[in-house]
């Protein structure tokens, strides 16, 4: 009697002890990363802009593509230290093996990676805001500095556009542009929004080519590979292969001008 009393001890105990190790798991695959809010701003302030998990959790924080400041161990984001009009998949992996995956924007601009064939009247390149091609670029001054427009790139400072076709008048590229040449700017600017116009600012790099077929092919890979990390036509948000599969490094922007068609 005495040893099944013993033996209905320990089952019972077994059992307890498994309810509570899958409750545990149950609860970890229930975490929910977030950040209170999908889009984070820069701010006229002394002091960096900082953001964290609701809900603190220890374990390992990764991004991806490239260009966000993020703590790895805590999931603090350093908004004013990251690439900004980016959209970004922050994961958590706790040591119990539960995860958590949710997406984030840095406010700002990019411009898409792209090939512009001037003679197919494609000769502007429309700035991005917050990732999303759909969104209304709000108002506010680009180009602060005129750095840009000062070396012969021509960008409105009203709406951010490049004109290409422009550009190559002013000199961009000289008196005759020749193939594989290239200009890169920082372009400084501020935007009617919840930034309260704090400044702001993108590298981006322009490209001439008389023709598709004297475009190098370690570019059309960068470009190939900046357009999965970035939008895509179908607006789809960053990429979801495994980080292996892919450059990581979506910046900056490369605007490739095609002279002529054939």
């Amino acid at each position: 009697m005495n040893s099944l009393k013993y033996g209905l001890y320990w089952a019972l105990l077994i059992f307890a002890v498994s309810c509570k190790k899958n409750e545990a798991v149950t609860a970890g695959q229930r975490y929910q990363l977030s950040y209170g809010e999908s889009v984070f701003y820069l701010r006229n302030q002394s002091a960096d802009v900082l953001v964290a998990p609701l809900n603190p959790k220890a374990g390992i924080f990764t991004s991806f593509p490239d260009g966000l400041s993020i703590d790895t161990n805590t999931g603090i984001i350093n908004v004013s230290q990251s690439d900004a009009g980016m959209r970004y998949r922050i994961q958590y992996h706790g040591s119990g093996g539960d995860s958590a995956t949710t997406f984030i924007v840095i406010s700002g601009i990019n411009f898409p990676d792209k090939f512009y064939r001037l003679e197919s009247a494609d000769s502007v390149a429309f700035p991005v805001y917050n990732a999303d091609p759909s969104r209304t670029l709000p108002g506010g001054n680009f180009d602060e500095d005129h750095v840009a427009n000062n070396s012969g790139c021509a960008i409105r400072t009203n709406n951010g556009q490049i004109n290409l076709t422009e550009s190559i008048r002013k000199g961009l590229f000289g008196n005759t542009p020749q193939n594989d040449t290239r200009k890169d700017f920082e372009v400084r600017y501020r935007l009617d929004d919840p930034s309260g116009k704090a400044l702001n600012k993108i590298k981006i790099l322009i490209y001439y080519y008389d023709r598709m077929q004297n475009v190098p092919s370690d570019l059309l890979q960068t470009i190939q590979d900046h357009q999965a990390m970035t939008f895509q036509p179908d607006n789809q948000p960053v990429n979801t292969a495994p980080l292996t599969t892919l450059a990581r490094k979506p910046r900056p922007p490369c605007i490739v001008i095609i002279g002529h068609n054939n």
